[in-house]
């Protein structure tokens, strides 16, 4: 495997996401064929778990898509990617879910995301989430640990003007930004999204703390993606994910002012992508009291 790692001047998001964008959109293309035919070839994993024949396919466009676009950047994938050792801290790599919330897309209720992130010395710095089967993209980047050369894209021709976190839906662009909620001046109930397939039942305990809230159900990475765009208020995690699940979603959600934590209120952080579980976590975009 090739370990080298090109130097922060080298990279620029914008130019980045000028192309992964396409990348996105054709992995998305073809999962939305299959999509669309009565056999999705459905096998079961070791772990369980569903595998179709669209996140066979997807993950082929995205993971040949990415060495060919960035060769010195490894690749890790839910489906197949670089085998990284243990212990082994990458300056840089990409975390790959190629459809990430499989059951729904057996369900068929549209709720399933295309997942890339660049992740940069354990932050995930830029993140694309495509939901294909509602026409929505998300993108979001940061420049943690200056993992970037600069953040001005003034001076660069892009076909994608993205700021720091733009959702597109329908051809139009627009900025998103997470909506603020403070538990002792809100008038309304706080809004928190649960998984619609993986139940938690340590979320009603955690659920006690709020006099009243608004639970809203949703698969996959669009959980982060509903926060970033101030949809949700709060996202808490209490069962396992895994790097590829969280990463793409969790740039957004930074990108767009929001914040990811763990139940210690330390950032959840990606340094070691040989050890994939994630800490249990709350996104967020509550504000102190």
């Amino acid at each position: 495997m090739n370990t080298s790692s090109p130097t922060p001047l080298q990279l620029h998001p914008q130019q980045m996401i000028d192309s992964l964008v396409p990348l996105v959109d054709l992995a998305g293309e073809t999962i939305m064929h299959i999509y669309q035919q009565a056999d999705h070839g459905v096998e079961i994993k070791d772990d369980q778990s569903p595998l179709t024949q669209a996140d066979l396919q997807a993950n082929a466009i995205l993971v040949d898509g990415l060495k060919k676009l960035w060769p010195s950047i490894p690749v890790l994938s839910e489906e197949g990617g670089d085998v990284f050792a243990e212990g082994e801290e990458p300056t840089y790599y990409w975390a790959v879910d190629p459809l990430d919330g499989t059951k729904e897309f057996i369900k068929r209720n549209g709720e399933f995301t295309v997942n890339v992130a660049l992740i940069f010395n354990g932050d995930p710095v830029l993140g694309v989430v495509l939901a294909p089967a509602l026409d929505k993209l998300y993108v979001g980047y940061s420049n943690e640990n200056h993992a970037f050369e600069n953040n001005d894209t003034s001076k660069n021709n892009s076909a994608y003007p993205i700021k720091n976190a733009m959702k597109r839906e329908a051809g139009i662009w627009v900025n998103i930004e997470v909506s603020p909620f403070n538990k002792k001046k809100s008038q309304r109930p706080i809004r928190i999204a649960s998984s619609r397939s993986h139940p938690s039942p340590e979320l009603g305990n955690w659920l006690t703390q709020f006099t009243s809230y608004e639970a809203i159900e949703v698969g996959s990475s669009l959980k982060f993606c509903l926060l970033a765009e101030g949809l949700i208020d709060i996202y808490p995690r209490f069962g396992p994910t895994c790097i590829w699940d969280t990463a793409a979603g969790h740039a957004v959600v930074i990108g767009a002012s929001g914040l990811v934590s763990d139940l210690e209120n330390m950032r959840l952080r990606y340094c070691m992508p040989k050890n994939v579980l994630n800490p249990l976590f709350l996104a967020s975009s509550i504000q102190p009291n």
